[in-house]
């Protein structure tokens, strides 16, 4: 396929979204902000353009979603086209939505190159990674709530974000991508034939050592995965999917195995990984490359924890665990330098519906990150909070939430645990 047509694909997949606008998951709402472009935000090596979209009614310290566009797009073509239900949600719930634009012909984005797949390497990512710590600041950005999605080329770069800067972002949901790498190309494209036709094809240790590559010396947490993926794309082919899905598992240390698999709409089918869902793949039926879909933002609204001015929706607590032997928490640490990550397996010996657990953090350690909880405040007495997926607690049965943190010297473990009020012995 020519470089032209390959271009008329995309094209294609983009007037598909623009045409979707009519849909939306939720009530569209007036409001006067708009679509701003912001210049001299940093160092910027391939000339990219960024947009800001704040709402009017910006949450005390909202979360930031990093929105990629596809190849031929633009930050106001997936602004008002594929990504509009992220704004309607940006307007409700108070988050800010940073829009990198690549300036390239064709407009696709670097996924390719040795610079763009390692952290910091002068390519795209590192002028989108700009546009993040000029929002961070200018916005007063929660630090543990800066998100990333993207489609087609702007979901493979949502990929190699998270494999590159796992430090910064705590999920990402990628529409039609790829395994962060599996574009690399060593001729100067930025197309790899292999990888768009779906036979590049890798065990998942190779898929993870590549994403793992991108941060060399990294032992921290990576962002929570959300894939999705159309079995009749032509464009970058369906097995893409399922070796994504190797990679992430991989790199998350869970098995390939689902933990769950149910269909949230008639033709989708959606598996879970990991205990906590760390990873999370939909397949869609007889879809192409025009994703999203009807329904998919909101879903992915929700896993990436921004349906809500403070994080993750919790669910009402309708039964709490007796006091002390009801429950208990072990902790595993891990720690270098100046940053660690802490691991916290809670087990209640009562059915639990809807959660939170208590807990003192050492002198000196700030939480700058976490996964399958919302935590706050950062550091002294912590509350974490459920999310979406692991509200219930059966009766014996434990789950795993954790946390990143950077300390000045004491990188014990956290204490004084409690789960909904009751005091919980550590294990």
């Amino acid at each position: 396929m020519t470089t032209r047509a390959r271009l008329g694909a995309f094209l294609a997949a983009a007037l598909s979204l623009i045409a979707a606008i009519g849909f939306s998951a939720m009530p569209q709402q007036a409001h006067a902000a708009s679509l701003t472009q912001v210049t001299g935000f940093g160092t910027n090596p391939t000339n990219l353009n960024m947009y800001v979209y704040a709402p009017d009614r910006l949450a005390t310290r909202p979360a930031l979603l990093l929105m990629i566009h596809y190849c031929t797009g633009t930050a106001s073509a997936v602004h008002n086209g594929g990504g509009r239900d992220y704004v309607t949600a940006a307007d409700r719930y108070g988050f800010v939505i940073v829009y990198p634009e690549a300036t390239r012909d064709g407009r696709c984005f670097d996924v390719s190159t040795q610079n763009a797949l390692r952290r910091n390497g002068g390519s795209d990512s590192t002028g989108i990674m700009s546009m993040v710590a000029h929002a961070r600041q200018r916005y007063n950005v929660d630090p543990a709530r800066i998100v990333v999605s993207g489609i087609s080329s702007g979901a493979m770069m949502t990929n190699v974000l998270a494999a590159e800067y796992p430090d910064v972002f705590s999920a990402a949901s990628a529409f039609a991508g790829v395994p962060a790498g599996c574009f690399a190309t060593t001729d100067g494209s930025l197309w790899n034939s292999q990888c768009s036709g779906g036979t590049l094809n890798k065990t998942p240790q190779q898929w993870g050592d590549q994403a793992r590559a991108m941060f060399p010396g990294y032992t921290g947490a990576y962002p929570r995965i959300q894939l999705w993926h159309g079995t009749n794309d032509t464009t970058l082919a369906y097995p893409n999917f399922g070796e994504a899905l190797d990679q992430w598992t991989n790199v998350h240390g869970v098995s390939r195995t689902p933990v769950s698999t149910d269909q949230p709409q008639s033709n989708w089918t959606r598996t879970r990984y990991g205990a906590s869902g760390v990873v999370e793949g939909i397949s869609a039926q007889g879809t192409g490359h025009d994703v999203p879909t009807a329904g998919m933002v909101s879903r992915a609204i929700t896993f990436l924890g921004l349906d809500s001015t403070t994080g993750p929706t919790t669910t009402t607590t309708t039964t709490t665990p007796p006091p002390s032997s009801g429950c208990s928490v072990k902790a595993s640490v891990n720690a270098w330098n100046t940053g660690l990550t802490t691991n916290l397996t809670i087990t209640s010996a009562a059915q639990v519906r809807g959660w939170t657990l208590g807990f003192t953090l050492p002198a000196g350690q700030t939480i700058t990150s976490g996964w399958s909880a919302t935590y706050s405040p950062a550091s002294g007495q912590v509350t974490a909070r459920n999310v979406s997926y692991n509200a219930d607690i059966a009766p014996g049965a434990s789950i795993t939430i954790g946390f990143q943190a950077t300390h000045t010297g004491n990188a014990g473990a956290p204490s004084s645990f409690s789960l909904n009020g009751n005091t919980c012995t550590t294990a």
